[in-house]
């Protein structure tokens, strides 16, 4: 296989060593490869074969539409393996003969990945694909001591239901991969050398819509400004931003989508644990409101926040869920009400900040991009090597009558067994000094157990008060800009 770098190609290199490790056995591997929409999983494999394969053979589903039958995909299946193995091979009559041609273009001699991508519509009209999938991994491919198979796709709960909770597969997997958004210090790479020069506040504007998604990232311009990049995106007709929602979410989430969107708009105002969310939608609490949440989890729109509390050390009751995807919560604030004026090419601003209520939801951003970074800040904390035991966001209501416990909300509580780090995270063009009385509060509000220290940290963006700055009260103040890197 003839290698040629990917320069686009960022932020994988762990993933990539999970997989080369495979190589390492005198076996046959089956790999599960998961994760949201656009967030590079089919690159991953592609740029892993590479790197490391002699040969590679990609095989995938066609998305579902009416008047498609088994017999359509099969026959797609067909085309494609004959189009890269260069062999005629004629539509099979069922999928396992449809594997056993596979099987017969696959050599011994040469380290073979195969990847069978969107894996939920290849079988999307036949109940037996999974198991008849393992027949052919126990008749055909286990035999080939230098394959990796790797099953991937977008429709994530299909590949839990049927393959990673299904029986028939105990002890056939060797590894399980969820690929997740781009760490901030990867993201950065797609502004080049131009991201020293550039304002944080356009690159984090950016990331605001985009999340750490490598497909939206490629289309990034850095020659633009924030305000022209996402304008480019969002809200020309037929562009990238403006398309992506409908076209990503109806694939995504299998069951009752209509529902699961209302969940996720409810979500884009803020967190909510399932009776806050049931009480909003007046639905019954249970049933459809928490396999929403567990669909939207698995799809990877929604993070579900249950860190160990800081005073028992057992984990929280409460379950809250949060819209950690930044471009769904953009999409549903700010294109999703005009699409039809951005379809006409008539929708207009001079700036972002022209947008009702922009700070707000980019103040939910930033928090997002923190918290889902959470692991970059762990060098500056200096718990490089410390066991963390829990790490998230952490909300305790007023307790009722005088002598309960005041409430607390800490944009990002980081455990471990001697220490709490209450995080305060700001995106303010001023930050004054009353942040230091704001973030005491909270300390105070948490009864620590004996033997337990309270640190604190600062992660902002904005312009610091020196008197904040020298204070001494933070343990640890963190520019968002050093969290890319620069």
């Amino acid at each position: 296989m003839k290698k040629k770098p990917n320069l686009a190609f960022f932020g994988r290199e762990d993933l990539l060593r999970q997989l080369s490790d495979l190589w390492e056995k005198r076996t046959s591997s089956l790999v599960t490869c998961r994760g949201r929409r656009r967030v590079g999983k089919s690159t991953l494999i592609e740029e892993f074969a590479k790197r490391s394969a002699s040969a590679f053979i990609k095989l995938e589903g066609l998305r579902p539409k009416k008047g498609m039958t088994n017999e359509t995909q099969l026959a797609f299946f067909a085309e494609k393996l004959s189009a890269q193995t260069r062999r005629e091979i004629s539509p099979p009559q069922s999928w396992y003969a449809a594997f056993a041609q596979l099987d017969e273009a696959i050599s011994d001699k040469h380290k073979t990945v195969v990847l069978m991508d969107e894996i939920s519509w290849m079988a999307f009209d036949d109940l037996t694909f999974p198991e008849v999938l393992k027949s052919a991994w126990d008749d055909l491919f286990k035999k080939h001591p230098k394959l990796i198979l790797v099953l991937c796709g977008s429709v994530s709960s299909w590949i839990r239901d049927n393959i990673l909770e299904n029986g028939a597969y105990v002890g056939r997997r060797s590894l399980d991969i969820v690929v997740p958004e781009l760490p901030l210090s990867e993201c950065v790479k797609f502004w080049g050398e131009r991201a020293k020069r550039i304002e944080t506040r356009e690159i984090i504007d950016v990331l605001s819509v985009t999340g750490g998604v490598p497909r939206y990232l490629e289309e990034i311009n850095p020659r633009l400004s924030a305000s022209e990049n996402i304008r480019r995106l969002c809200y020309r007709p037929n562009s990238v931003l403006r398309l992506d929602f409908d076209d990503m979410f109806y694939d995504v989430v299998t069951h009752k989508p209509r529902f699961a969107a209302r969940v996720l708009r409810l979500l884009a105002d803020g967190p909510k644990n399932c009776a806050e969310a049931a009480a909003a939608l007046h639905v019954e609490r249970g049933g459809d409101i928490t396999k929403a949440f567990a669909e939207l989890k698995e799809a990877g729109f929604v993070a579900e926040d249950c860190t160990t509390n800081p005073e028992t050390g057992e984990e929280m009751r409460e379950k809250r869920y949060r819209l950690k995807d930044n471009y769904t919560r953009f999409y549903l604030r700010y294109i999703e009400p005009h699409k039809k004026v951005i379809d006409e090419g008539a929708f207009s601003f001079t700036s972002l900040d022209e947008l009702d209520g922009i700070e707000t939801v980019f103040g939910l951003a930033f928090e997002n991009l923190v918290v889902n970074n959470y692991r970059e800040l762990i060098p500056f904390l200096h718990l490089d090597g410390v066991l963390v035991t829990s790490a998230g966001p952490f909300r305790r209501k007023v307790a009722k009558g005088a002598r309960g416990k005041p409430g607390c909300q800490i944009d990002l509580l980081i455990q471990t067994r001697r220490t709490i780090y209450v995080v305060e995270v700001k995106r303010m063009r001023e930050i004054g000094r009353d942040i230091i009385s704001e973030v005491d509060r909270k300390v105070r509000a948490i009864k620590r157990p004996e033997g337990v220290s309270a640190r604190t940290a600062l992660v902002y963006d904005g312009h610091l008060s020196p008197v904040a700055a020298a204070d001494g009260y933070f343990d640890a103040i963190v520019p968002f800009r050093k969290l890319f890197g620069l």
